[in-house]
């Protein structure tokens, strides 16, 4: 009996983020600021240090949904990066750098990120298998996205403040913001919204990444 090469290859699902910067032809590199500002904060979160690929890409590598979905919101806030979500297995054991990691997970992100570039959000899913899941979590997550889009500097300001735990309260307080004002700024820029969807949209991608497991064929699992 012949046996697939493939077969013998242990491998783990995790979520792989590829982001491609956007007009890197005119604007200065960000790829290495951002690789320490994503280093900093998520680090023991990630399963590799994130990593520069192709020039003005970067890639990072999580068997957390919670984390993915961070690094997604991250990402697209200011319009600067393309940003691709793959949903598939990586190859075990790891690597010591993300680039040289393989699987499918980096086939789906490449897949993703070259569809956020047409994308009006800048923002693609791709799953091996598990499709119609991936794409459930891609339609959500663009409305939010679409709705963060028209958060101004002040709501940002507002939402930075109560996402790092904070009352809407207390982050006025800290803005020397009436009630009121903290209110009609949360309110303007669709912070309770978000702050719901978030708890929601982990899950959902929780499920499809584990869809991509009760789609694997006998053979793939041989």
């Amino acid at each position: 009996m012949l046996i697939r090469p493939t077969a013998l290859m242990k491998e783990a699902r995790m979520f792989v983020i590829t982001a491609d910067q956007v007009d890197s032809r005119r604007r200065a590199d960000i790829v290495a600021p951002t690789l320490d500002a994503i280093h900093e904060r998520y680090g023991e979160r990630l399963a590799l240090p994130p990593d520069r690929n192709a020039g003005d890409e970067l890639q990072a590598l999580t068997a957390d949904p919670a984390t993915a979905l961070d690094l997604v919101l991250d990402l697209t806030r200011d319009g600067a990066w393309s940003v691709g979500l793959g949903l598939g297995d990586v190859r075990l054991p790891l690597p010591d750098n993300t680039r040289e990691a393989t699987g499918d997970a980096f086939i789906a992100a490449r897949a993703a990120v070259t569809r956020a570039k047409r994308a009006p959000a800048r923002f693609a899913v791709e799953a091996v298998a598990a499709e119609e899941p991936a794409a459930d979590a891609e339609a959500l997550l663009t409305l939010l996205l679409t709705l963060r889009e028209g958060r101004t500097a002040a709501g940002w300001e507002l939402y930075d403040l109560v996402s790092s735990g904070l009352t809407q309260a207390e982050a006025g307080a800290r803005l020397g913001i009436t009630p009121q004002s903290a209110s009609d700024r949360a309110r303007a820029g669709a912070l309770r919204a978000e702050l719901a969807a978030i708890p929601a949209l982990t899950r959902l991608l929780a499920r499809a990444d584990a869809a991509q497991a009760d789609r694997r064929t006998p053979e793939e699992d041989a």
